[in-house]
């Protein structure tokens, strides 16, 4: 029987819980509200710290700035092309590597490597991947008579070239949740189905599937918010460029620009609170979408 809570007992449990209290309220939520109150910031003068004002005129100059609503349109099209991709990938690698008896271990450590690894080296590795003249891949291309493509100098495949790589540094991490969760399914389930004679897909779509639902929505909800945030990947891969033509410019990528290079600071916070109401957004869709279909 659970006692009940007393001043005594509720102090001591605030006590307990002060220091990350005090962390998380320094390091989380006083930036967010300095950046909210930012965005309203009008004549402001980095200098002396003086605001001339406030007023909403950040949020309409950048819903009118056409580099803006690009840069949205891209974000989102990241997203959708690495979180489906990525997540269908990973399940498949992590169901095979289950299947694996010898090595398994060792697969696990290679295909979880390049989560570890610097962004600017895998930059590095995937520009030479994508030479038009040398790259690995438009060799591979040209055995099939493909003609050589320009992935990081074409407006056309800039995002693709993108989306491929941050689908590839992110799989390791995804297999291993993945990886986790398989692990702890009942293998009764599976023994039950194969007695009633379900073949391998059907057990798959009717027994992985589902109790994995949890550990899909986690993948889904951090793939999402981290593709959002996508920027290390298009500054080292395209040279700190946004991509030819701006074909890479992401919403993260606009606040960099806005902030360090033209020192609109007040837009750049702008930016940054409408980035992060699309996020909240998105996830309250994900959360509502995850407690109407996701059985636990």
């Amino acid at each position: 029987m659970m006692e009940k809570p007393t001043l005594k007992s509720s102090l001591k449990s605030l006590f307990y819980i002060a220091p990350m209290l005090l962390i998380v309220g320094t390091f989380n939520l006083y930036p967010i509200v300095q950046s909210f109150l930012m965005s309203l910031y009008q004549d402001y003068n980095i200098f002396t710290g003086e605001v001339g004002g406030y007023g909403f005129s950040n949020f309409v100059e950048i819903l009118q700035d056409p580099k803006f609503i690009l840069a949205i349109r891209n974000t989102f099209i990241f997203v959708l092309g690495v979180v489906p991709i990525s997540i269908v990938i990973s399940l498949t690698i992590a169901v095979l590597l289950t299947k694996i008896e010898a090595l398994s271990s060792f697969f696990r450590s290679i295909y979880f490597l390049p989560f570890v690894t610097s962004t600017v080296a895998i930059s590095i590795v995937w520009s030479w991947i994508y030479h038009s003249r040398f790259g690995l891949l438009n060799y591979g291309l040209g055995l099939l008579g493909v003609a050589p493509i320009e992935f990081l100098e074409d407006p056309d495949y800039a995002m693709l070239a993108l989306v491929i790589m941050a689908v590839w540094k992110g799989l390791g991490f995804n297999i291993i949740l993945f990886l986790v969760g398989l692990n702890n399914i009942d293998a009764n389930y599976y023994s039950a189905a194969k007695i009633d004679g379900a073949k391998g897909f059907q057990r798959f779509t009717n027994i992985t599937v589902p109790l994995l639902g949890p550990t899909i929505f986690l993948v889904s909800v951090m793939g999402v918010i981290n593709s959002f945030k996508v920027f290390d990947e298009v500054f080292a891969l395209f040279q700190s460029r946004p991509g030819p033509a701006g074909s890479a410019m992401t919403v993260v990528y606009y606040i960099f620009q806005k902030f360090y290079q033209e020192n609109q600071y007040a837009v750049a916070a702008a930016a940054g609170i409408v980035l992060f109401l699309i996020i909240l957004v998105v996830t309250l869709i994900q959360m509502g979408f995850n407690k109407k279909f996701v059985h636990y």
